[in-house]
């Protein structure tokens, strides 16, 4: 069901991989409510995804970007307006990755210039993209930024590895900088704090089968999907959520305020 709740504003999606990323979804359902925007993922990431599918689903462009670069962010940002014909009414950081996790490397065994790569690419990313869109006065007045990030910001989930430090640096970095531009340019800036979702991404976690039974069975609403990530996010790019800004927003059908449900005592009771 479309709303147009979108109509008329413009963007940049960071992140779609296929069709199972969020940002893939949120593309789709952004297009659906009347939204345009650029797509951009690094080159390698392009080269293993399907995005090219997404952009003519949608009608949109790519625009390659090393995200932790400064210099492929201004281009992306200079050329997006350009494209889409103004400012950028809204943003989706949904970039993350960890070398120690693709490595098999435990928390306790960093290899510390992979730890910095991570959290190049996941976290501080997220601030110069905001620096660059800041710098250049990109956004308009009542835009919105959201990135992507994950419980283990707040709460030890130990095979999330060192990407849990990643996603509490992202956080930060959204309440840091979403003071300025809120104060500035009157964008708010927010972070969604998403169920453990079956992405490409996800999946490279150790245990995570086992990890997305369990909070489902903890959630009284049950996980929330990646579609239900991009209908929200949806809400968090319409002029229906002008005041929300610096929140951490939980999207976990309940996950994040339980202690125990009866079905997980159930499984566990099962399993003695």
């Amino acid at each position: 069901m479309s709303y147009n709740l979108l109509k008329g504003k413009r963007g940049i999606i960071f992140g779609a991989l296929d069709e199972n990323s969020i940002a893939w979804k949120t593309a789709e359902r952004v297009h659906e409510e009347g939204g345009v925007f650029v797509l951009s993922n690094a080159p390698i990431a392009m080269r293993m995804g399907t995005i090219d599918q997404l952009a003519a689903k949608t009608g949109s462009h790519i625009i390659p970007a090393d995200a932790t670069s400064e210099e492929d962010l201004q281009n992306l940002v200079e050329k997006s307006m350009e494209l889409l014909g103004g400012k950028i009414d809204f943003v989706l950081h949904s970039i993350g990755m960890s070398v120690n996790v693709r490595k098999g490397k435990a928390y306790t065994d960093q290899k510390y210039d992979w730890t910095q790569k991570g959290t190049d690419v996941s976290a501080m990313s997220f601030h110069k993209v905001m620096q660059t869109l800041y710098k250049n006065d990109a956004m308009n007045e009542w835009g919105s930024i959201v990135a992507l990030t994950y419980m283990a910001a707040q709460r030890v989930f130990p095979d999330y590895n060192d990407m849990a430090d990643n996603k509490a640096y992202l956080e930060s970095v959204a309440r840091s900088f979403g003071y300025f531009f809120g104060r500035d340019h009157k964008v708010r800036v927010n972070t969604i704090s998403q169920s453990p979702t079956a992405t490409t991404a996800g999946q490279g976690v150790k245990g995570f089968d086992g990890f997305i039974s369990y909070a489902d069975k903890m959630s009284p609403l049950g996980n929330a999907s990646a579609l239900d990530c991009a209908n929200y996010t949806v809400s968090l790019f319409s002029d229906l959520t002008r005041k929300v800004t610096l929140q951490n927003l939980f999207h976990d059908g309940g996950f994040s305020n339980m202690g125990v449900s009866d079905a997980v005592m159930e499984a566990f009771e099962k399993g003695q």
